[in-house]
């Protein structure tokens, strides 16, 4: 197959476009590189796979017969989404249209990956894809959980109107090797803040949770979903949750780390419960995390401390 991964240099998209190419098909990786990495992809480059640097939301410059489409193009961490609020409601929007469209020239599957923002600070527990949400439409995190509603509404229409054969997945944080250190998720905050001896911070009380599944884990989920005729939304996420109290400890656990907690102000918005249900996915998918959360970070704190990390 011929495979576009919008996206492509990014954490979770490099990850997928390896595990393509592993498997003999030619990738084309179009992203950016506002978040994303050429380092991410040098392997990639290096075995004459394809690279476009593009935004989008303003062009989509690939040509000819495509297999499938990923799309991928958005940045994911707050910060990152907060420091630039009207370009990823471009990507969300614009971005998506642009590669719904590639898709639909080539009669590809086009498989759109939504997020669990999508559930805001979520009033049902776990979360169902069944369930709407519970989402501040103009609070500070709207640009992002807003611009990934209405890809899921244009995304199902173009599956409805045009037959675009389309998947939608809704992931939940997800971790591991080529998280950006400074990123600022809370994986990559507490594995960084340990290996350098600094207090871990934890916001809030520190109670609220999280289910964290490793890349290799969503990213078999992904290609499931390509794989399969399923439309979707489908859940992608590992079900066992965590209290950040408990993932700052198993943190300072696996990195044998001195450092204490010192806790800060919940953010505005912060979802106080996140947790998957993922009966469709293994029900319609055959697929499940298998991945644990300690052998997780330990290939997490191993990425961070290696040479090659430390020089950049």
């Amino acid at each position: 197959m011929r495979v576009v991964i919008a996206g492509g240099a990014g954490f979770l998209g490099s990850h997928l476009a390896d595990a393509y190419a592993a498997e003999g098909h030619d990738v084309v990786i179009v992203d950016d590189l506002s978040s994303g990495s050429l380092a991410n992809i040098s392997q990639l480059l290096a075995a004459g796979h394809e690279f476009c640097e593009a935004d989008v939301s303003k062009e989509v410059p690939v040509e000819g017969h495509v297999d499938l489409v990923f799309n991928l193009a958005s940045p994911a961490s707050p910060p990152f989404y907060l420091e630039r609020p009207l370009e990823t409601l471009a990507v969300g929007s614009e971005g998506t249209r642009r590669l719904l469209e590639l898709a639909e020239q080539s009669g590809a599957r086009f498989v759109h990956a939504s997020t669990s923002e999508v559930y805001g600070d979520p009033t049902v527990h776990p979360q169902p894809e069944s369930y709407w949400g519970n989402v501040n439409p103009v609070g500070p995190r709207s640009v992002y959980d807003e611009a990934k509603r209405f890809a899921e509404a244009l995304t199902v229409a173009y599956g409805q109107q045009r037959n675009v054969r389309v998947g939608l997945v809704r992931i939940f944080n997800t971790y591991g090797p080529r998280l950006d250190p400074g990123d600022g998720r809370v994986v990559s905050n507490f594995v960084r803040q340990a290996l350098a001896g600094e207090p871990l911070t934890v916001y809030g009380t520190g109670e609220q949770t999280r289910s964290l599944c490793y890349v290799s884990d969503l990213v078999d989920g992904l290609m499931k979903m390509a794989a399969s005729t399923e439309r979707g939304p489908i859940n992608l996420g590992n079900p066992d949750e965590r209290t950040m109290l408990e993932l700052a400890a198993l943190v300072l656990e696996v990195t044998g780390s001195s450092s204490n907690i010192a806790f800060a102000p919940l953010p505005t918005d912060d979802p106080t419960r996140r947790c998957p249900d993922i009966t469709l996915a293994t029900e319609l998918l055959s697929w499940k995390p298998t991945v644990s959360l300690r052998d997780g970070l330990m290939h997490l704190v191993e990425y961070f401390s290696s040479e090659s990390l430390t020089k950049e």
